[in-house]
């Protein structure tokens, strides 16, 4: 089963038309530059049984009127059998369309990056009658953008720069150059989104909880997409419960996260109301105060 975090690896690309271009000149490839891009099916099933489906399939068009597609895959680990796959999506699509393919792979793993930019050879002796050459998007050729304005610069390069070193060392100190860039954008809509596809590209990583206490500490990010996420984990755990005080203990659980993010510590008088409490309301009405409180008594103690 393809992952949420796989599925935002190759998202990003579906963000806006500027993405393959501006990535394709971050790393100095001598490539066609899109002038429009638009997403298309990447069902590649054959009539018969095994169905195969591309993780994100784009059409580009050059303003010359030149037309190739952009086969995108994320990979998160080696795979041998995977080389083969790819080969077959490359011929199938230029059978399909009569149109240039490019393999493009993104990774968060030096190893796996350099796995995937090998070229595969297909053939018998040393005739190779096939040769897949991907490019290949990684922490290898991905600048780590420390810089907050060459972030806000374009953000969605720089939440590529911050999914593709999910593993590094500095990736708290990328994650908090993204997170002031996205603070900065005109659109907190858009923001949001990116914050979202973010936290879900991290998948589970260290990074991944980093950006979420970062998330947590602005209330801005926090309010809106993330205290939804939080509800939403909630309401999970009181449907696997099969009762009311299930929902409520789920509710109280997110509740005690973002009071244990923020770093706001509660009385045992507090602890005790949050652990009796089995109206939803209340815990609801708690939870949208802890998002923007400073202390338990902003929380709890509001009539």
């Amino acid at each position: 089963m393809v992952s949420s975090s796989h599925e935002a690896m190759h998202r990003i690309f579906h963000h806006d038309s500027e993405m393959l271009g501006r990535t394709f000149h971050a790393l100095g490839l001598s490539l066609p530059t899109p002038d429009t891009v638009s997403v298309i099916s990447g069902d590649v099933t054959e009539i018969r049984p095994m169905e195969r489906r591309i993780d994100t399939l784009l059409r580009c068009e050059t303003a010359e009127g030149e037309a190739y597609l952009v086969l995108v895959e994320s990979q998160r680990g080696v795979d041998e059998d995977k080389r083969y796959t790819w080969t077959y999506y490359l011929a199938y699509l230029a059978d399909k369309y009569r149109l240039p393919v490019l393999l493009l792979v993104i990774c968060h793993d030096r190893r796996v990056a350099t796995w995937a930019a090998q070229p595969f050879k297909h053939g018998a002796g040393a005739w190779a009658a096939l040769t897949l050459r991907a490019v290949v998007v990684g922490p290898h050729n991905v600048p780590a953008i420390l810089d907050e304005e060459a972030a806000r610069d374009y953000v969605p390069l720089a939440v590529l720069s911050a999914l593709t070193h999910a593993k590094d060392a500095d990736i708290g100190a990328i994650l908090k150059t993204l997170a002031s860039a996205l603070k900065a954008m005109d659109d907190p809509e858009e923001a949001y989104d990116l914050a979202e596809l973010t936290g879900i590209g991290l998948g589970d990583t260290p990074a991944d909880e980093i950006w979420r206490q970062m998330m947590a500490l602005d209330t801005s990010f926090y309010r809106s997409s993330f205290s939804r996420q939080l509800r939403a984990e909630g309401r999970a755990e009181g449907h696997a419960e099969g009762r009311a005080e299930g929902a409520a203990e789920g509710r109280a659980a997110s509740l005690r996260r973002v009071l244990d993010i923020r770093g706001i510590a509660i009385t045992e008088e507090h602890g005790g109301r949050l652990s009796g409490c089995t109206d939803l309301d209340q815990l609801d009405a708690w939870l949208d105060r802890a998002l923007t409180a400073t202390s338990a008594s902003e929380v709890f103690d509001v009539g």
